[in-house]
């Protein structure tokens, strides 16, 4: 779990609104039962807050999280720009399932072809912030929708994706003020690490979780 994007939004959320919490990883190859109990479906995230109540899926978590507790809102209380965002979400949405596709891609033409498609699908993104002319995808600060998408940015560079952005300049200036952020910065990818841990959970290691502890 310690390198699941989709955790680490829930986790960037956490940190956003300062939220004191326990992070457990477990390892993903090797999921212990007790987390079937927590989850049946076996996916990471799950939330347990101080009731024991269980929430599960990473925007679902991000959004009780903003909504249960104090501090800085992450999400607009305007319906129609939370709606605006929702959008932005559904724009993303293929995004994850290529990079799950790249990362399992050994022949070199067809990752030229998901190249492609992640600057297709990264042109849109760029296409929103032209329109909004806006720094973050919320608008002049960072909000929910930024922190739901960065996990993936995170990792261009050590998935040696960098240069489909090269095209969208908007989103490169996007990039480069998230990691100003300070919950972003407190969370942070070392490339080396992540390729370490993702040869040996391409591998089915059991120890790819525990890589570089």
């Amino acid at each position: 779990m310690r390198f699941c994007p989709f955790a680490q939004r829930t986790r960037l959320v956490l940190t956003a609104k300062g939220i004191k919490h326990e992070v457990i990883n477990i390892n993903l190859k090797n999921k212990p039962e007790w987390f079937f109990k927590k989850n049946p479906t076996g996916l990471v995230p799950v939330l347990e807050n101080s009731q024991g109540q269980l929430i599960c899926e990473s925007a679902i978590t991000c959004e009780y999280l903003d909504e249960a507790y104090p501090g800085k809102k992450l999400l607009p209380d305007d319906p129609y720009e939370k709606a605006c965002q929702k959008m932005v979400f559904e724009l993303f949405s293929k995004v994850p399932s290529l990079v799950g596709s790249f990362i399992r891609s050994t022949n070199k033409e067809e990752r030229s072809g998901l190249k492609e498609e992640f600057r297709k699908e990264f042109s849109k993104l760029e296409e929103v912030l032209t329109n909004k002319k806006t720094t973050f995808f919320g608008g002049n600060s960072l909000s929910m929708i930024d922190y739901l998408i960065w996990p993936w940015f995170q990792r261009l560079e050590a998935l040696e994706l960098t240069e489909c952005v090269d095209h969208t300049p908007k989103i490169k200036l996007w990039m480069a003020a998230m990691r100003e952020d300070p919950a972003v910065s407190a969370l942070p990818i070392d490339v080396k690490t992540f390729r370490g841990f993702l040869n040996l959970y391409l591998q089915n290691s059991l120890e790819a979780c525990d890589y570089g502890l």
